[in-house]
């Protein structure tokens, strides 16, 4: 349970209605911790995300990018149609359906996803535009401003 009330906020300030979203999200009492995940750096700009999907086909996952927002589903089709006659006895391997969705920093991009052993592998890379990335400024030595000749009277202007 929250003790505290973030609508205040909403009201008086302008352009951090993400920010407050993001501490909603966190501090929300409902968020499930299936499927377990990890998150690796691979590069300098390079990431991982790997969530444990262990009894999941690749055809009943989906993974869906979308602006900065990363969601990965998994929905469990039927067993009845495996034709398998045997009763589950003790079920510790879940089976439920799940979603699971990432908040992706600005310029970081969905490069590639791959199932193995039971992982769902989703590599991210930020990759800056060369607008946005820092460039050096030279800095000019103690020469003087180059003198404009106003072409009417002759005459130099400063």
């Amino acid at each position: 349970m929250r003790s505290y009330d973030l609508t205040p906020f909403y009201r008086s300030t302008v352009g951090f209605d993400r920010l407050f979203s993001l501490l909603d999200q966190v501090t929300s009492d409902g968020s499930p911790g299936y499927p377990p995940y990890n998150i690796e750096r691979t590069g300098e700009n390079a990431y991982r995300i790997s969530v444990a999907v262990s009894g999941f086909s690749q055809a009943e996952l989906s993974i869906v990018a979308k602006e900065n927002t990363l969601t990965i589903k998994g929905e469990k089709t039927a067993n009845e149609n495996s034709g398998n006659s045997s009763e589950v006895l003790y079920r510790g391997i879940a089976s439920r359906a799940f979603e699971r969705v990432f908040q992706l920093a600005d310029f970081v991009q969905v490069k590639n996803a791959s199932l193995e052993n039971g992982l769902l592998h989703v590599d991210l890379v930020r990759e800056i535009p060369e607008a946005k990335k820092p460039r050096s400024i030279p800095i000019g030595g103690g020469e003087k401003a180059p003198q404009v000749v106003d072409g009417s009277a002759g005459k130099v202007a400063a």
